[in-house]
């Protein structure tokens, strides 16, 4: 689900290790569209507010039609990088998200977009076999607006000794 041609060391199909990883490094995934449905759905299983759920209730409601739920395009901004092998096939173990922030609401039918970048790597003093990479993920629609943005903070194994 990532354009090859904006993607910076990637390969799906082979380990990534703290080494790997660069600040400045990029992700830009292809257009995900957002349907009613899924909105729904997402908004029944997991933040069940009428503005998720029932579209004739939202038309009334705070945002004058259905929206899907923040917490669904944060599960969709991790859902497209894994997908597209971002982390090869290194399992990332999450810490932490810092600064998340939904900006404008998502609706029916939007093409969202999720940009990831590095912005640090460290490697650990006490366990040097391990450090972190911090991203800044911003999410956008398909009129280029900005409609969340978080940081995410992952550890990663560092490659072992030969």
């Amino acid at each position: 689900m990532i354009e090859p041609a904006k993607t910076a060391g990637m390969a799906a199909d082979k380990p990534r290790y703290l080494e790997d990883f660069e600040v400045g490094e990029r992700w830009v995934s292809v257009p995900t569209l957002v349907t009613e449905d899924e909105i729904v759905a997402y908004g029944k299983a997991n933040d069940p507010q009428k503005m998720h759920t029932d579209p004739e209730w939202a038309k009334t409601g705070p945002f004058g039609g259905l929206v899907a739920s923040g917490w669904q395009i944060a599960a969709l901004s991790m859902r497209v990088f894994v997908q597209s092998g971002g982390y090869g096939k290194t399992p990332v173990i999450g810490m932490g998200i810092d600064q998340l922030r939904w900006r404008k609401p998502v609706r029916a039918n939007d093409t969202l977009t999720v940009e990831r970048e590095v912005i640090e790597v460290l490697r650990s003093d006490s366990q040097p076999d391990r450090g972190t990479i911090r991203t800044q993920v911003s999410v956008r629609n398909q009129d280029g607006e900005v409609v969340m943005t978080l940081q995410t903070l992952g550890r990663v194994p560092a490659r072992p000794a030969a």
